[in-house]
Order: structure tokens, then C-alpha cells, then sequence
């Protein structure tokens, strides 16, 4: 039989913190007695010491302490545990995970989960980047619970509910000093074909990856996510379609120019999605209040 207890873990850990037994036993309003016959059981069972005299102290043994510091772990995730029961018993999932579009900023997101600690701050969010494709892929996959700022449609399979969440305008951009600049507008595809492109590659894992807005897919640079996009096309690597919105602080600046094209990108709505079986409180809460979000082009 284990002799290992959360009671005698909490008992050595007090003894720990407060150096002696009498004052462990008044921290946790119990005789030293108890603790010492707590102690004796529970070094009986493992075989070893846990204490030694120095002094007036009693100080951990090497395997005392060794035991100490696993054993603190344990109490953390039995208090954990404690929480996260309470908060399922009320509707409020211990965790929450989230696929974030690369085209959504994550200050968009931030401030909404800074929110939610607040109300749950015991709760764990798992807060993940995913790219066209692979963000509807995440959903389906039970990668994550909430998608938000998927393009394109949801698996067509029954069990994902989604919304039409903001229609993003889109801007064909280049850096001033780009020679494609130098071509009267709106530039035809002939023109657009002669310049390298910037493409955020799929972070699909197993479905075929998508793409969106690309005039040029001989002559590229593959990149991560939209803000390495956008450093991109600021040093000049590429021309190409970003989300005007988050562009829009460098075209103020004449960083970027926003080029008239013959074909611009058909813009689409951004949708956040979910699996119709969760009902958790904090997907709940935080859709709603996604809801509110504008974006200002």
C-alpha cells in the first residue's frame, strides 16, 4: 500500500516552510503530536528519514527534500484539480483552445482573455496561430475548440457552427522604391506576373492547402504568417495582397503604397466557428463579446 497521502504531503510541506514542527502544527491548527505521528507513519512506509536535527530545526533529509519538491507539484495539481471541478460543475470548461487566424492580430484577441482570467482565472487558454486552410483544419481535428478568423467554408460535415464574424478590405501593396511602381495602374496581370510574389504557406496538415489572392505562384518567397508577410513586403522581397487594416499604419506613413490592380482579391468573410458539442461558458463568453469587435478600413 502507498503510504504517500495529500495529508502527509501538506504535513511536510508546513514543516518546511515554518522550520519546526510546533510551528508547522499552528499553521495548521493541529497538536505537534499529530504531525510528528504523520511524519513517523509515513517514513515507516517509505523506509527512509525526512528529517533531521539541526539544532532546534528540523531540516530535510536529501531524500526529504527530493520528496518535498515532487510532492509540492502534487498539491498544486490537486488544488487544480479542486478548481477545475468546481468550474465544469458550473459550466465553465478548465480549458480552452484556440485556433487565431493569422490574418487577426493577436492584440485583437489579447485583451478579451485578459478579461476572461478575471472572471475564470483558473482556466487554462491555449491560444495557437493557424493559416487559411489549417485554421478550419485545427476546428475539425479536435485541435482546438474555437476558431477564429477562419476564410473560406467550414468542413462540410454536420457538428461545426460558424458566423460571417468581419469582411476584410484587402490592399495590393509594395514598398515605394519597388520598380512595379513605375507601371501606370490598375497593373495588369502581365505586369503583376513580372515581380515576386509573398505567400503565407497553408498550415494545413492533412487537407489540400488553400490559397487566397496570389497573381503570381512562379515567382515567390514562402513566409510563416502575415506579419512576416508584411515585413516583407516593407523591405521589398514582394508585391501582394495584404489586409488593409493591418497595413494601414505604414501606408499613412508612405512605408507602403496601395496599388491599383486589374483583378483585386475578392474579399471574403473572416467567420469564427466552433463544434456544436461544446457548450463550455468560456467559448460562450468570449464569442459574444467577438462579436463586438469593428475593424476600420
Amino acid at each position: 500500500m502507498n503510504p504517500l497521502t495529500l495529508e502527509a504531503l501538506q504535513v511536510l510541506d508546513a514543516i518546511d516552510r515554518k522550520g519546526s514542527f510546533a510551528s508547522a502544527a499552528n499553521s495548521l491548527n493541529r497538536v505537534p503530536s499529530a504531525l510528528s505521528y504523520t511524519i513517523h507513519k509515513l517514513e515507516q512506509g517509505l523506509g527512509v528519514s525526512l528529517f533531521q536535527k539541526q539544532g532546534r530545526r528540523s531540516v530535510l533529509t536529501t531524500a526529504g527534500r527530493h520528496l518535498m519538491q515532487q510532492g509540492r507539484e502534487l498539491l498544486t495539481a490537486s488544488d487544480t484539480l479542486v478548481d477545475s471541478t468546481k468550474q465544469v460543475a458550473t459550466g465553465w470548461e478548465p480549458r480552452l483552445r484556440i485556433a487565431l487566424d493569422t490574418i487577426i492580430p493577436a492584440e485583437m484577441i489579447l485583451p478579451l482573455i485578459n478579461r476572461l482570467y478575471e472572471i475564470q482565472p483558473n482556466i487554462e487558454i491555449d491560444l495557437t496561430e493557424e493559416v487559411l486552410g489549417g485554421t478550419w483544419e485545427a476546428l475539425d481535428y479536435d485541435r482546438v475548440d474555437l476558431a477564429i478568423g477562419a476564410i473560406g467554408n467550414a468542413p462540410g460535415h454536420k457538428g461545426i457552427r460558424c458566423f460571417d464574424w468581419l469582411t476584410v478590405k484587402s490592399a495590393f501593396v509594395a514598398t515605394p522604391g519597388h520598380p512595379v511602381c513605375r507601371h501606370p495602374q490598375p497593373l495588369s496581370d502581365r505586369i503583376v506576373m513580372q515581380y515576386r510574389s509573398v505567400i503565407i504557406r497553408d498550415s494545413s496538415r492533412h487537407e489540400a492547402p488553400l490559397s487566397r489572392g496570389i497573381l503570381n505562384k512562379e515567382n515567390f518567397i514562402h513566409v510563416e504568417n502575415m506579419e512576416q508577410k508584411i515585413q516583407a513586403h516593407r523591405l521589398g522581397l514582394g508585391i501582394g495582397f495584404v489586409p488593409h487594416f493591418r497595413v494601414e499604419q505604414y501606408l499613412q506613413k508612405g512605408e507602403l503604397l496601395n496599388l491599383s490592380v486589374e483583378n483585386p482579391y475578392t474579399e471574403e468573410p473572416l467567420q469564427i466557428g466552433w463544434k456544436m458539442s461544446n457548450r463550455g461558458q468560456a467559448r460562450n463568453w468570449l464569442v459574444e463579446r467577438l462579436k463586438l469587435i469593428k475593424v476600420d478600413d
